[in-house]
């Protein structure tokens, strides 16, 4: 079994203090930093682009996964890529040509993730299993952070596991949207391995994000 990962998010972190955060999260062990691209078209909000993920890059040591969810995607990867994406995410429906797109970003020597909304179904990506390091299930609807979890999502992740198993692959399982103490549990015995999480992190425990990173990790 992979070791159990966790990826803040740093759309719960205070904006103003960015390069401060990423240095905490390294800190208390995170083992990377998630970061939500949002283009106000794809979904119905506006986060940072890649001037901001360069500046940030400058302030960390471990991985930024960043997930792209941004429409059109593919004329996109690029920027992202020179910015200091090491992992680069995107939703099927934001490219014209997903198979175009899962080779960009392997051309750019970078991690190809694929994103599923809580309505998309895994026979969207089954033929691309074998091409890509991840599959981020969501389980919220992408846009907004602070949302309560959907546990019917699982049910993807145990048919990914099953795929992967009669397969014989070997790509992360994500899981993003609502994650706490609570259900990250079920996620991690669903079959998860990197749990993304914002509120949780920064919030709980007095903000205590060494602690909250132990308790998610545990099982």
């Amino acid at each position: 079994m992979k070791k159990i990962q966790i990826s803040p998010s740093i759309l719960s972190a205070d904006f103003s203090q960015l390069g401060n955060e990423i240095k905490r999260l390294e800190k208390a062990g995170a083992d990377m930093i998630h970061v939500d691209v949002m283009d106000g078209h794809f979904v119905p909000n506006l986060t940072i682009g890649p001037p901001v993920i360069k500046a940030l890059k400058k302030h960390s040591s471990i991985m930024f996964d960043v997930h792209l969810m941004i429409s059109p995607v593919h004329n996109y990867i690029e920027a992202y890529a020179e910015a200091g994406a090491d992992i680069i995410t995107i939703h099927p429906e934001a490219t014209a040509d997903l198979s175009s797109s899962i080779l960009k970003v392997k051309k750019l020597k970078k991690k190809v993730g694929i994103s599923l909304n809580p309505e998309t179904k895994t026979d969207v990506i089954y033929n691309f299993l074998d091409k890509i390091d991840l599959v981020l299930i969501m389980s919220v609807n992408p846009g907004f952070g602070g949302q309560k979890f959907m546990p019917e999502v699982l049910d993807k992740v145990k048919e990914l596991k099953r795929i992967q198993k009669e397969k014989n692959l070997d790509f992360d399982i994500e899981i993003d949207g609502g994650i706490n103490f609570d259900n990250s549990k079920s996620a991690i015995q669903a079959g998860v391995n990197i749990l993304v999480s914002g509120t949780t992190i920064f919030k709980s425990n007095n903000g205590d994000i060494k602690k909250n990173i132990e308790l998610l990790k545990s099982k």
